[in-house]
C-alpha cells in the first residue's frame, strides 16, 4: 500500500525525458486535431427561371397554404401515428443515451467495496492466517491528456444532433408523401367523375342516335359508333375507379390505417374537389439559402462533425493512459477489529498500449474512412438539393404554362360540342363530327384535372425541396 508521502515521492522520482516530450506532442495533436479541409461546395448565383428573392420564406406549415381543412387533418394524423417517425425518436433517445456514457466516462468513478479473503501459510515465514475482511470505496479518475474521452463525447454529442435532424428529414418527406398521395387521390377521384359525365353524356346521344335511326334518319354505324363509345366510356370509368382505390389504400398506408381505407372516405370531405385545392405561389429564394434551409444535409454536416471527432479519439487511443486510482476503507482479521485498521491506497498508473494485433491502428483507419465517406455523402447531398429544387422549380413553371394555355383549349372543346350537336340534330353534321368532338372535351377535362394536380404537386415536391420550412432552432439561437 502506498501512502500520500510514498505517492508524493513517485511522482518525484519520475523524470521528464524525450520520450515524454514525444507523447506530450502527439497528445497535444491527437486533442486538437487537424482542422478538416473544407468542403468546397460552391451554389448557383441564382436559379434558372426564377428571380431571385432573399427574403423568400417557406413557412413550417407550409401545406396549409393550399387551403384545405382536410389536408391539415391528415398530416396531423400522419405525424401522430407514423411508425417511421416513432423509430426516428428511438434512435434520438438511444443516441441521448451514448451522450451520456460519453459523457460519464470523463469523470471520476467511485464504488464501494466489500471483500473477504482468506489467507494461510503454505510454507516460509510469512506469519498469516485466518480470514481478512475489508470494507471501504474504490475510486478511479483518468486523466484526459490527449483528448480522448472529450473527443468520444463530442462525437456522442454530434450523433445525438444528427439523429434529431434525421428525424426532421423523416417528417419533411412523411409530409410531403401525405401531400402528394391526397392530392393523387382526389384527381383520381374527380377524373372518375369526369368518366362518369363523358359516361352520361354518351347514353343520353346514344338514345338520340336510336331515336334518329327508328326514324330512318341515322345509318346503322352511327348507331355502332356511338355504342362503342358508350363501352369504351364505361371501361375508362371502371379503371379511374380502380385508381381510385389503389391510392385510397397508400394513402391509408401512409397514416397507418390497417384496414387499407381512409377514414376521411366516409365522411363529407370525401367530395372535396382537386379544383378547389389552391395552388399557392412558391419563391425559391437564393441558392445559398439552401445550405442552411434543409435537415438532411444538415444531418450529414452533423455525422460528417461526429466522423472528426472519432479520429481524434481513435488517434489519442494510441497513446499512453494515466490513471489516478484511490481506496479508502477499513480492514481486518477478526470483526472487531475492523475499526482498528483504518487504511488508504493513491496510486497513479501510466498504461500504454504495446501490442494489440493492430487493433487500435484498425480503429483508427477505419474511423478515418467513415470520415472519408461522410465527406462524400456531403457534397453529394448537397449536389442532390440543388438538383432537386431546380427540378421542381422547371416542372411548377412548365406546369403554370400549361395550365394557362390549356384553359382556351377546354373552353372551344365545350363550344365546339355544343355546335356539333345541335348541327347534328338539325342533319346538317354527321355522327362522326358530333363523337370527335365528345373525344376532345373528355380528353380536354382529363387533362385539365391532370394540369392542375401537376401544378399541385409541383408545390409540394418544391416545398419538400426547399426544406418546408426547417431551421436548425439551436444554431439560430447562436448566431442570435
Amino acid at each position: 500500500m502506498h501512502g500520500i508521502g510514498s505517492f508524493a515521492s513517485f511522482l518525484v522520482r519520475i523524470r521528464p525525458g524525450p520520450w515524454m516530450l514525444g507523447f506530450l506532442l502527439a497528445g497535444c495533436a491527437a486533442g486538437t486535431g487537424r482542422p478538416a479541409p473544407a468542403l468546397v461546395v460552391e451554389p448557383p448565383a441564382a436559379w434558372q427561371g426564377e428571380a431571385a428573392a432573399a427574403d423568400a420564406q417557406v413557412e413550417e406549415g407550409w401545406w396549409r397554404g393550399f387551403g384545405a381543412a382536410e389536408l391539415d387533418a391528415l398530416v396531423r394524423q400522419a405525424q401522430a401515428g407514423s411508425e417511421d417517425l416513432g423509430m426516428a425518436a428511438a434512435r434520438i433517445d438511444a443516441a441521448r443515451a451514448r451522450l451520456r456514457i460519453a459523457s460519464a466516462v470523463r469523470g471520476p468513478t467511485l464504488d464501494a467495496t466489500a471483500e473477504v479473503g482468506r489467507e494461510a501459510r503454505l510454507g516460509g515465514r510469512a506469519e498469516v492466517d485466518g480470514s481478512v475482511r475489508t470494507v471501504g470505496f474504490a475510486a478511479r479518475y483518468e486523466f484526459d491528456l490527449w483528448g480522448r474521452l472529450a473527443a468520444s463525447q463530442r462525437q456522442a454529442e454530434q450523433a445525438l444532433r444528427a439523429s434529431g435532424f434525421d428525424r426532421d428529414t423523416v417528417r419533411l418527406g412523411l409530409t410531403a408523401e401525405v401531400a402528394a398521395a391526397w392530392m393523387r387521390l382526389l384527381g383520381s377521384r374527380e377524373r372518375a367523375a369526369i368518366a362518369t359525365e363523358g359516361l352520361d353524356n354518351a347514353r343520353r346521344l346514344l338514345q338520340l342516335v336510336e331515336a334518329r335511326r327508328s326514324a330512318g334518319a341515322a345509318a346503322p354505324l352511327d348507331l355502332a359508333l356511338q355504342r362503342g363509345l358508350v363501352a369504351a366510356r364505361e371501361r375508362e370509368l371502371a379503371h379511374r375507379r380502380a385508381q381510385a382505390n389503389e391510392l385510397d389504400a397508400a394513402l391509408a398506408q401512409l397514416l397507418g390505417l390497417t384496414e387499407g381505407r381512409l377514414v376521411a372516405t366516409t365522411s363529407p370531405a370525401r367530395s372535396q374537389r382537386l379544383q378547389s385545392v389552391r395552388a399557392p405561389s412558391v419563391r425559391a429564394g437564393l441558392p445559398a439559402d439552401l445550405l442552411v434551409r434543409r435537415p438532411d444535409i444538415a444531418r450529414v454536416e452533423a455525422q460528417l462533425a461526429a466522423a472528426d471527432a472519432d479520429v481524434q479519439a481513435t488517434r489519442a487511443a494510441l497513446l499512453p493512459r494515466v490513471v489516478l486510482d484511490g481506496r479508502i476503507g477499513l480492514q481486518g482479521q477478526a470483526d472487531g477489529g475492523l475499526l482498528k485498521n483504518p487504511l488508504y491506497n493513491l496510486v497513479v498508473g501510466l498504461t500504454a498500449p504495446v501490442f494489440d494485433g493492430g487493433r487500435l491502428a484498425g480503429e483508427h483507419a477505419l474511423a478515418e474512412a467513415r470520415r472519408q465517406a461522410l465527406r462524400g455523402a456531403y457534397r453529394a447531398a448537397v449536389a442532390a438539393a440543388f438538383t432537386e429544387a431546380q427540378t421542381a422549380l422547371h416542372a411548377l413553371a412548365g406546369a403554370d404554362a400549361q395550365a394557362a394555355a390549356h384553359a382556351i383549349e377546354l373552353e372551344q372543346a365545350q363550344r365546339a360540342v355544343a355546335l356539333a350537336e345541335v348541327r347534328y340534330r338539325a342533319g346538317a353534321e354527321t355522327l362522326l363530327v358530333l363523337l370527335d368532338a365528345q373525344r376532345t372535351l373528355y380528353a380536354a377535362q382529363d387533362l385539365g384535372v391532370q394540369l392542375h394536380e401537376a401544378q399541385l404537386l409541383a408545390r409540394v415536391a418544391l416545398y419538400r425541396a426547399l426544406g418546408g420550412g426547417w431551421r436548425d432552432e439551436e444554431a439560430d439561437a447562436g448566431r442570435g
